[in-house]
């Protein structure tokens, strides 16, 4: 099988000039290996998030959010649709959070001093699961609170048409730094291609995270991802699709966050009308009325450049 090593894992731009470092068959399993957000820099909690402590931090944007990729796939041409089919998310042993001043919502805050007068970085044990493996492993948040660690990839995509986007605050129709917790295994990720080969990169794993990521970071892990591409030639997407076994998700990135979850919703509301032969009146109807049709706040943080991301969902049980 082949396989991008975690020391070739990093890209700080989805970037079309790269010299892609696999060439893969439509239906070729394969794997990345991920660095964390941090590229490696947060181990405990005496690495704190102080930017001139941090490596890359003095270059502008920083150096952080490591991709690996490209991803070529042959036969793959301008104008098609990638479908990555994630089959595996393997966590390492620990994760991380990161707070303080100029972090986040609470970065100068002065009801609680603590938040936006020092650096706190939190680490998060991991534990296997009865596989002997982190697939169903438990995050320990502390002494007394756990979770089932719930990985996902927090950013993905194509290189984009025409411009150089950083990984640390890229986003548009073809993907980026987006932080949807669907992207995670047993579900496809529709992807629009503008380049010959599709050109494909992936990183910023997490081994859970909230609706929001409202400090800006989330339990940040490295991973090894297993996955396969299908292949849709001509097709044309407003915006990253996501397939689960029991809904369709359609999203967006924007800002305001209403402009996000009204365009979502209208992005599904084509995709049932194309698709699925709905008429414009039912698709319409059934959004509003659907008790089961949900409207997915994924990422609202006030970092960078970040847009907030949405993602409008409706079960497959109303549409087959």
């Amino acid at each position: 099988m082949q396989k991008i090593l975690r020391e070739d894992a990093k890209k700080y731009a989805f970037n079309w000039r790269d010299r892609p470092l696999l060439r893969v068959q439509p239906g070729e399993t394969f794997e990345i290996e991920t660095w964390d957000a941090s590229s490696g820099f947060f181990k405990n909690p005496e690495d704190k998030s102080i930017p001139a402590n941090r490596p890359g931090f003095d270059r502008n944007p920083p150096l952080a959010n490591p991709i690996a990729g490209p991803v070529y796939v042959e036969g793959t041409e301008r104008g098609d649709l990638l479908v990555a089919c994630i089959e595996n998310i393997e966590v390492e042993d620990y994760s991380w959070i990161a707070v303080g001043p100029m972090r986040g919502p609470f970065g100068e805050s002065t009801r609680w001093p603590e938040l936006s007068s020092e650096y706190t970085t939190k680490i998060f044990r991991h534990t296997p699961g009865p596989s002997g493996t982190m697939r169903d492993g438990t995050l320990h948040f502390s002494d007394d609170i756990t979770w089932p660690i719930t990985p996902f990839i927090g950013t993905i995509g194509t290189a984009p048409d025409r411009e150089v986007t950083t990984s640390i605050d890229g986003q548009g129709s073809w993907g980026g730094n987006l932080d949807i917790r669907d992207v995670t295994t047993g579900n496809r990720i529709h992807l629009p291609v503008y380049h010959k080969g599709g050109l494909f990169y992936l990183g910023d794993v997490h081994a859970s995270q909230g609706d929001t990521e409202y400090s800006g970071t989330a339990a940040e892990t490295c991973g090894t991802v297993r996955l396969r591409f299908e292949l849709q030639k001509q097709k044309h997407l407003p915006f990253m699709r996501i397939e689960k076994p029991d809904a369709l998700i359609a999203t967006q990135a924007a800002r305001p966050l209403e402009q996000a979850v009204d365009t979502a919703t209208k992005h599904l509301i084509e995709w049932l009308v194309t698709e699925y032969n709905f008429t414009p009146t039912d698709a319409y109807c059934l959004v509003s009325t659907c008790p089961d049709f949900r409207i997915n706040v994924y990422q609202m943080c006030n970092i960078a450049k970040l847009s907030f991301v949405a993602g409008a969902e409706i079960p497959l049980t109303y549409i087959k």
